[in-house]
């Protein structure tokens, strides 16, 4: 069937974190809200017959997750990504950043060191500090289109020793989609180094024409031994509401060791409604994706050419994958905090300012476009009509 994803949906009726809270964060009711990593899009068909069904069942209590759902996994996995698990190595979860916080506590030490890659998403230091774990940092590098690895330094920080790396890929927010070459690269370090890798693959399936997501787990048997793949079908089919996600961990004594910390924690029990709704999105859910992949194609064209054309100072980072727009806002000459006050007091228009991903993040803005094109013209034509009369406030 063919889906219309310019149709418009009021979210502000039904508590939305992107929607709901306005004035919470950013002060005002009147902002375009374009910050919340999730989408305006309403879900495919078949996921929203599934949960109409089983609400009318009447029934919500306790609910196990069925051999459909585990079957699902790793037929998507097959078919998607062309990567073969076993059943046995999926251990469910409630969400990728609890996931992460139980992750260091299970397999590392207070003090031990966590290595990320700024600008990056940030929940990954702030679990890192959360737990009393030590950062180190191997900034991206980015040569005014696009971002790479500095893996001379990435060596350097593992030298100093390493526990644990945390990697982003397709990488939030700077949408790059790492390559098979990439990959190689860091799991040939972390093997030498004795590094676990920690891989947030949660944008795996928002990814563009001329790029393929490839899970770092795939390439090698040794990589794959110390690699713990986070998962979750939210981000691909809008579903983060139902806090669903799972865990793909090959090696033995990984998993029962993660395992066993969340028997500690008390994790035994998933939300009902994500239950049915990942099998239904994996095994029926394709066609509502490609779809959404091409509107989103052309929302990254629409973006990039109004900047272009009547923004020059403010640049696209074109993305590989995600549905998230990292723009270079440094031709603005503008401090962070004064960008902040541009967008969202002048222009209202609500983003997340770059410093939040690290401080190489400075200067930049991230914006979410998995919207109707509509919105995004107008959170733009905003954005162009508030320069002018922003710069002349300074004078």
């Amino acid at each position: 069937m063919k889906y219309d994803f310019d149709k418009i949906i009021d979210r502000k009726i039904n508590n939305s974190e992107q929607w709901g809270f306005l004035t919470e964060y950013f002060g005002s009711e009147k902002v375009l809200p374009f910050w919340v990593a999730d989408m305006d899009f309403e879900v495919a068909k078949p996921i929203k017959d599934i949960l109409v069904k089983r609400a009318k069942n009447g029934v919500f209590g306790y609910g196990r997750r069925s051999d459909c759902f585990f079957e699902s996994i790793v037929n998507w996995m097959r078919k998607r990504h062309n990567w073969n698990i076993l059943r046995e190595w999926i251990v469910g979860t409630n969400g990728i950043v609890p996931s992460l916080n139980f992750i260091i506590q299970s397999l590392t030490e207070i003090g031990d060191s966590i290595l990320i890659q700024p600008p990056v998403y940030h929940p990954f230091s702030n679990s890192i500090k959360l737990n009393n774990r030590n950062i180190l940092y191997n900034d991206l590098l980015f040569d005014g289109q696009k971002y790479s690895i500095d893996f001379e330094d990435l060596e350097l920080q593992f030298s100093q020793g390493v526990k644990m790396m945390f990697l982003c890929n397709p990488h939030n927010p700077t949408g790059s989609v790492w390559s098979r070459q990439d990959l190689e690269t860091i799991g040939k370090l972390c093997c030498k180094y004795d590094v676990l890798i920690i891989s947030d693959e949660i944008h795996q399936d928002i990814v563009y024409l001329g790029h393929n997501h490839i899970p770092i787990a795939s390439i090698s048997e040794e990589i794959r031994r110390r690699t713990i793949t986070c998962c979750a079908p939210s981000k691909t089919f809008n579903i983060a509401g139902l806090v669903t996600s799972y865990l793909i961990i090959p090696d033995d004594i990984l998993r029962e060791t993660i395992q066993n910390h969340l028997k500690q924690l008390g994790f035994s029990t998933w939300n009902i409604f994500g239950n049915f709704a990942l099998p239904v999105a994996y095994n029926q859910g394709a066609e509502w994706l490609e779809q959404l992949l091409q509107y989103l194609e052309e929302n990254i064209e629409f973006i990039n050419n109004f900047l272009r054309e009547k923004i020059p100072e403010i640049k696209l980072v074109k993305p590989q994958g995600t549905y998230i727009g990292w723009l270079d806002c440094r031709n603005l000459k503008m401090t962070d905090s004064e960008l902040e006050k541009f967008f969202t007091e002048y222009a209202k228009v609500g983003l997340l300012t770059g410093r939040k991903f690290g401080i190489n993040g400075s200067g930049f803005m991230r914006i979410v476009f998995a919207c109707p094109k509509s919105k995004i013209e107008e959170g733009l034509t905003r954005i162009l009509n508030s320069y002018d009369k922003f710069n002349k406030s300074k004078l």
